[in-house]
């Protein structure tokens, strides 16, 4: 794919701003979105003198029509989306008795209905265009969701059910679907709710984004729908 129209979600920090780093690398145009805007042109700012472009673009995912704006903006300023990565996420730890209305809601609509809506919005633009790659970023808590991270699991076997079956119903069109689903990574959500997990454990935000480039090469068209989980 040359010099692909990529929309990448979290990309603020950690793995979003790897992803947006790999993909500019090679010589693509990001629209990196997240919450906070001065984190996101911290991102601008750390790949300006590469190839590609990075342009930012702050969004709520949780907001559904600051989510339809976003992909509406790119198709808008870019006239195709060839790829989208949805690396938003929220985590909570706790078990299921302690663990709050709040925190569960959020759960649902970022690990959830954000993704969801994010397909959607994406899903006739690439259509339009012959195909796409959408690649959504699961867990390895989805099939190995030790205590205290049950809920958190459950939403993401959901983004691996859900991205299955955009595989499937993908293929007329020519869009591919992928998970990748990381073990521990060393981010802040890491260090926020496990401080003390030993560091020689943990992957590096760039092993994940190079693990998103790849599963949008050709050579991996065979491989829709699956979820690769990658641990250290």
């Amino acid at each position: 794919m040359k010099s692909p129209v990529v929309i990448v979600t979290g990309a603020g920090r950690g793995i979003g701003r790897a992803i947006c780093e790999c993909f500019v690398r090679e010589g693509a145009t990001v629209v990196a979105a997240a919450r906070s805007r001065d984190q996101l042109l911290e991102t601008q700012q750390r790949v300006a003198a590469l190839p590609g472009r990075c342009i930012v673009r702050a969004t709520d995912v949780t907001a559904v029509e600051q989510l339809r704006g976003l992909i509406e903006f790119t198709e808008r300023e870019f006239s195709r989306i060839d790829i989208l990565v949805n690396n938003a996420g929220a985590t909570s730890v706790g078990p299921v008795k302690e663990l709050s209305t709040i925190d569960f809601e959020t759960l649902l609509r970022v690990n959830v209905a954000a993704v969801f809506y994010a397909c959607k919005f994406v899903w006739p633009i690439m259509e339009r265009n012959g195909g796409g790659v959408i690649v959504n970023i699961s867990s390895l808590a989805a099939a190995d969701p030790f205590p205290g991270l049950g809920t958190y699991g459950a939403t993401k076997a959901w983004v691996n059910a859900f991205t299955a079956g955009m595989a499937a119903e993908g293929r007329p069109a020519g869009i591919r679907a992928f998970c990748v689903g990381p073990g521990a990574v060393e981010t802040d959500m890491l260090r926020s709710i496990f401080p003390d997990f030993p560091a020689e454990n943990t992957l590096a935000p760039p092993d994940i984004a190079e693990a998103v480039h790849t599963l949008t090469q050709p050579s991996m068209s065979h491989a829709s729908g699956q979820t690769f989980y990658i641990r250290k």
